[in-house]
Protein backbone atom coordinates (compact mmCIF):
# COMPACT_ATOMS: atom_id res chain seq x y z
CA UNK A 1 0.00 0.00 0.00
CA UNK A 2 1.53 3.45 -1.03
CA UNK A 3 1.35 6.27 1.79
CA UNK A 4 2.60 9.47 2.62
CA UNK A 5 3.70 11.78 5.33
CA UNK A 6 4.69 15.71 5.04
CA UNK A 7 8.32 16.53 6.61
CA UNK A 8 9.36 20.93 6.88
CA UNK A 9 6.70 20.87 3.91
CA UNK A 10 7.73 17.98 1.59
CA UNK A 11 5.74 15.16 0.45
CA UNK A 12 7.39 12.26 0.86
CA UNK A 13 5.67 8.78 0.48
CA UNK A 14 6.49 4.54 1.38
CA UNK A 15 5.47 1.60 0.39
CA UNK A 16 4.06 -0.82 3.18
CA UNK A 17 4.12 -4.32 1.88
CA UNK A 18 1.78 -5.38 4.95
CA UNK A 19 1.50 -8.27 6.89
CA UNK A 20 2.05 -8.88 10.91
CA UNK A 21 5.19 -9.53 11.10
CA UNK A 22 8.09 -7.70 12.39
CA UNK A 23 9.32 -4.22 10.51
CA UNK A 24 12.12 -4.15 8.42
CA UNK A 25 12.42 -0.49 6.88
CA UNK A 26 14.36 -0.30 3.47
CA UNK A 27 15.99 2.41 1.93
CA UNK A 28 16.94 2.18 -1.88
CA UNK A 29 19.78 3.16 -3.67
CA UNK A 30 20.33 5.90 -6.31
CA UNK A 31 18.23 5.00 -9.75
CA UNK A 32 15.75 3.58 -7.61
CA UNK A 33 12.73 3.57 -5.42
CA UNK A 34 10.69 1.81 -2.96
CA UNK A 35 8.99 -0.31 -5.54
CA UNK A 36 12.51 -2.01 -6.05
CA UNK A 37 12.16 -4.08 -3.17
CA UNK A 38 8.36 -6.02 -3.62
CA UNK A 39 9.99 -8.77 -4.46
CA UNK A 40 11.92 -8.89 -1.28
CA UNK A 41 9.20 -8.20 1.01
CA UNK A 42 7.65 -11.15 -0.75
CA UNK A 43 10.18 -13.37 -0.03
CA UNK A 44 10.02 -12.24 4.02
CA UNK A 45 6.46 -12.24 4.39
CA UNK A 46 5.16 -13.28 6.46
CA UNK A 47 7.59 -12.92 8.93
CA UNK A 48 8.88 -9.92 8.20
CA UNK A 49 6.97 -6.70 7.11
CA UNK A 50 9.05 -4.59 4.78
CA UNK A 51 8.09 -0.89 4.43
CA UNK A 52 10.13 0.96 2.15
CA UNK A 53 10.52 4.81 1.59
CA UNK A 54 10.84 6.54 -1.79
CA UNK A 55 13.67 8.84 -0.50
CA UNK A 56 13.59 12.55 -1.47
CA UNK A 57 14.08 12.99 -5.07
CA UNK A 58 13.10 10.46 -6.43
CA UNK A 59 9.97 7.85 -6.99
CA UNK A 60 6.59 9.76 -5.65
CA UNK A 61 8.22 11.60 -3.19
CA UNK A 62 8.90 15.02 -3.88
CA UNK A 63 12.20 16.81 -5.11
CA UNK A 64 14.10 18.99 -2.56
CA UNK A 65 16.37 21.90 -2.60
CA UNK A 66 19.37 19.88 -1.06
CA UNK A 67 20.80 16.24 -0.95
CA UNK A 68 23.31 16.41 1.95
CA UNK A 69 23.95 13.75 4.31
CA UNK A 70 22.31 15.07 7.30
CA UNK A 71 18.84 15.64 5.10
CA UNK A 72 19.23 12.17 4.06
CA UNK A 73 19.18 10.93 7.66
CA UNK A 74 16.72 13.45 8.93
CA UNK A 75 14.00 11.84 6.29
CA UNK A 76 15.18 8.78 8.00
CA UNK A 77 14.51 10.18 11.12
CA UNK A 78 10.83 11.31 10.00
CA UNK A 79 9.60 8.33 8.19
CA UNK A 80 10.57 6.28 11.03
CA UNK A 81 8.70 8.20 13.70
CA UNK A 82 5.78 8.73 11.53
CA UNK A 83 5.52 5.17 10.91
CA UNK A 84 5.01 4.54 15.00
CA UNK A 85 6.10 0.96 14.71
CA UNK A 86 8.88 1.78 17.84
CA UNK A 87 13.03 0.19 16.72
CA UNK A 88 12.66 -1.51 14.22
CA UNK A 89 15.61 -3.13 11.66
CA UNK A 90 17.13 -1.08 8.47
CA UNK A 91 18.23 -2.05 5.73
CA UNK A 92 19.83 -0.26 2.93
CA UNK A 93 21.16 -0.34 -0.22
CA UNK A 94 24.10 1.96 -1.84
CA UNK A 95 23.19 5.12 -1.14
CA UNK A 96 20.24 3.64 0.98
CA UNK A 97 23.19 2.17 2.92
CA UNK A 98 24.97 4.82 3.94
CA UNK A 99 21.77 6.28 4.66
CA UNK A 100 20.65 3.04 6.86
CA UNK A 101 24.26 3.19 8.72
CA UNK A 102 24.70 6.81 9.62
CA UNK A 103 20.90 6.52 10.73
CA UNK A 104 21.66 3.69 12.98
CA UNK A 105 24.97 5.38 14.03
CA UNK A 106 23.11 8.91 15.31
CA UNK A 107 19.65 7.10 16.56
CA UNK A 108 21.62 3.95 18.32
CA UNK A 109 17.65 3.65 20.51
CA UNK A 110 15.94 2.95 17.40
CA UNK A 111 17.71 0.55 14.97
CA UNK A 112 17.80 -3.21 16.65
CA UNK A 113 19.55 -4.75 13.13
CA UNK A 114 21.10 -3.37 10.03
CA UNK A 115 21.75 -4.57 6.97
CA UNK A 116 23.96 -2.85 4.48
CA UNK A 117 24.20 -4.12 0.85
CA UNK A 118 27.00 -3.22 -0.83
CA UNK A 119 28.65 0.25 0.08
CA UNK A 120 31.60 1.10 2.24
CA UNK A 121 32.73 3.03 4.68
CA UNK A 122 34.76 5.49 2.34
CA UNK A 123 33.00 6.36 -0.82
CA UNK A 124 33.98 7.65 -4.11
CA UNK A 125 30.87 7.66 -6.47
CA UNK A 126 31.03 8.53 -9.96
CA UNK A 127 28.86 10.05 -11.89
CA UNK A 128 29.12 10.20 -15.26
CA UNK A 129 26.98 7.16 -15.87
CA UNK A 130 24.05 9.70 -13.97
CA UNK A 131 25.21 12.79 -16.82
CA UNK A 132 25.05 9.94 -19.91
CA UNK A 133 21.43 9.03 -19.30
CA UNK A 134 18.95 9.86 -21.90
CA UNK A 135 16.19 12.97 -20.29
CA UNK A 136 13.42 11.81 -22.51
CA UNK A 137 12.39 8.92 -25.14
CA UNK A 138 9.82 8.57 -27.23
CA UNK A 139 8.52 5.16 -25.58
CA UNK A 140 9.34 2.51 -22.41
CA UNK A 141 11.05 0.03 -25.40
CA UNK A 142 13.11 3.19 -27.00
CA UNK A 143 14.07 4.56 -23.08
CA UNK A 144 14.78 0.79 -22.73
CA UNK A 145 16.94 0.23 -25.77
CA UNK A 146 19.16 3.44 -25.03
CA UNK A 147 19.91 2.06 -21.53
CA UNK A 148 21.10 -1.09 -22.86
CA UNK A 149 22.36 -3.79 -19.90
CA UNK A 150 21.40 -1.25 -17.12
CA UNK A 151 17.73 -1.17 -18.32
CA UNK A 152 16.55 -3.62 -16.09
CA UNK A 153 18.30 -1.70 -12.83
CA UNK A 154 16.26 1.23 -13.68
CA UNK A 155 12.72 0.01 -15.18
CA UNK A 156 11.30 0.78 -11.44
CA UNK A 157 12.02 4.23 -12.46
CA UNK A 158 10.54 4.62 -15.70
CA UNK A 159 7.71 7.27 -16.31
CA UNK A 160 5.78 8.54 -18.95
CA UNK A 161 4.80 12.33 -19.43
CA UNK A 162 3.49 14.83 -21.69
CA UNK A 163 6.97 15.09 -23.90
CA UNK A 164 7.41 10.80 -23.62
CA UNK A 165 9.94 8.21 -21.15
CA UNK A 166 12.10 9.50 -18.90
CA UNK A 167 12.43 8.62 -14.58
CA UNK A 168 10.77 9.13 -10.99
CA UNK A 169 14.46 11.18 -10.58
CA UNK A 170 15.45 14.13 -11.93
CA UNK A 171 19.10 13.25 -12.82
CA UNK A 172 20.74 16.92 -11.96
CA UNK A 173 19.24 16.27 -8.52
CA UNK A 174 21.25 12.68 -8.91
CA UNK A 175 24.50 14.51 -9.76
CA UNK A 176 24.48 16.91 -6.44
CA UNK A 177 22.71 13.42 -4.31
CA UNK A 178 25.98 11.40 -5.88
CA UNK A 179 28.53 14.46 -5.29
CA UNK A 180 27.14 14.80 -1.83
CA UNK A 181 27.40 11.17 -0.80
CA UNK A 182 31.03 10.94 -1.37
CA UNK A 183 33.45 11.44 1.32
CA UNK A 184 34.76 9.31 4.54
CA UNK A 185 32.20 7.91 6.37
CA UNK A 186 34.47 5.93 8.79
CA UNK A 187 33.03 7.55 11.97
CA UNK A 188 29.44 6.56 11.61
CA UNK A 189 30.48 3.20 10.24
CA UNK A 190 32.47 2.60 13.46
CA UNK A 191 29.79 4.10 15.73
CA UNK A 192 26.93 1.21 14.86
CA UNK A 193 26.43 -0.63 17.75
CA UNK A 194 23.72 -3.25 16.62
CA UNK A 195 24.51 -6.26 15.00
CA UNK A 196 25.09 -5.71 11.34
CA UNK A 197 25.22 -7.73 7.86
CA UNK A 198 26.93 -6.45 5.34
CA UNK A 199 26.18 -7.89 1.73
CA UNK A 200 28.89 -7.18 -1.00
CA UNK A 201 28.52 -8.33 -4.69
CA UNK A 202 31.77 -10.64 -5.85
CA UNK A 203 31.60 -8.70 -8.90
CA UNK A 204 30.83 -4.95 -7.66
CA UNK A 205 32.61 -1.82 -8.62
CA UNK A 206 31.69 -0.06 -5.92
CA UNK A 207 32.71 -2.19 -2.62
CA UNK A 208 36.11 -3.67 -3.12
CA UNK A 209 36.94 -6.77 -1.13
CA UNK A 210 39.47 -5.79 1.33
CA UNK A 211 37.64 -2.71 2.20
CA UNK A 212 34.61 -4.41 2.60
CA UNK A 213 36.69 -6.46 5.12
CA UNK A 214 38.15 -3.52 7.19
CA UNK A 215 34.62 -2.63 7.40
CA UNK A 216 34.17 -5.88 8.74
CA UNK A 217 37.33 -5.93 11.34
CA UNK A 218 36.43 -2.65 12.70
CA UNK A 219 33.14 -3.12 14.11
CA UNK A 220 34.84 -5.83 16.28
CA UNK A 221 32.32 -8.54 16.01
CA UNK A 222 29.05 -6.49 16.01
CA UNK A 223 29.53 -7.36 11.75
CA UNK A 224 29.73 -10.10 9.53
CA UNK A 225 30.47 -9.99 5.81
CA UNK A 226 27.78 -12.27 3.08
CA UNK A 227 29.42 -11.99 -0.73
CA UNK A 228 27.15 -13.05 -3.89
CA UNK A 229 28.23 -13.87 -7.08
CA UNK A 230 26.69 -11.05 -8.07
CA UNK A 231 27.76 -7.18 -9.11
CA UNK A 232 26.83 -3.84 -7.20
CA UNK A 233 22.78 -4.68 -7.07
CA UNK A 234 22.93 -7.47 -5.10
CA UNK A 235 18.64 -7.96 -3.97
CA UNK A 236 18.11 -7.85 -8.03
CA UNK A 237 20.71 -10.06 -9.30
CA UNK A 238 20.34 -12.47 -6.51
CA UNK A 239 17.14 -12.42 -5.06
CA UNK A 240 16.55 -15.71 -3.67
CA UNK A 241 20.07 -15.48 -2.14
CA UNK A 242 19.77 -12.12 -0.80
CA UNK A 243 16.72 -12.71 0.89
CA UNK A 244 17.84 -16.24 2.31
CA UNK A 245 20.87 -14.59 3.89
CA UNK A 246 18.81 -11.29 5.49
CA UNK A 247 16.13 -13.98 6.81
CA UNK A 248 18.78 -15.76 7.96
CA UNK A 249 20.72 -12.83 9.84
CA UNK A 250 17.19 -11.50 10.98
CA UNK A 251 16.09 -14.64 12.33
CA UNK A 252 18.48 -15.69 14.45
CA UNK A 253 18.59 -12.32 16.19
CA UNK A 254 15.52 -12.84 17.22
CA UNK A 255 15.99 -16.24 18.65
CA UNK A 256 18.76 -15.18 20.51
CA UNK A 257 16.49 -12.05 22.08
CA UNK A 258 13.27 -11.40 23.46
CA UNK A 259 11.00 -9.69 21.14
CA UNK A 260 9.75 -6.45 21.67
CA UNK A 261 6.49 -5.81 22.46
CA UNK A 262 5.73 -1.66 21.88
CA UNK A 263 2.80 -0.16 23.59
CA UNK A 264 0.30 0.75 21.13
CA UNK A 265 0.78 4.37 19.73
CA UNK A 266 4.43 3.96 20.73
CA UNK A 267 6.44 7.01 19.46
CA UNK A 268 9.78 7.84 18.83
CA UNK A 269 11.48 11.33 19.45
CA UNK A 270 12.99 13.14 16.61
Amino acid sequence: MREFFTVAGRRLSYLDFGGPGSPLLALHGHYNEASAFAPLAEALAPRWRVIALDQRGHGASDRAESYERDDYVADVAAFHQHLKVGPAAVLGHSLGGVNAYQYASRHADRVTALIVEDIGAVVDCDWSFTTSLPRRAASRDALASALGGAAPYLECSFRESEDGWGFSFHIDDTVASQKALNGDHWEDWVAVNCPTLLIRGIRSDELAADHAREMIARRHGQARLVELPTGHVVHHDAQAQFAAEVTTFLSKLEHHRPRAQPQSGQDLPV
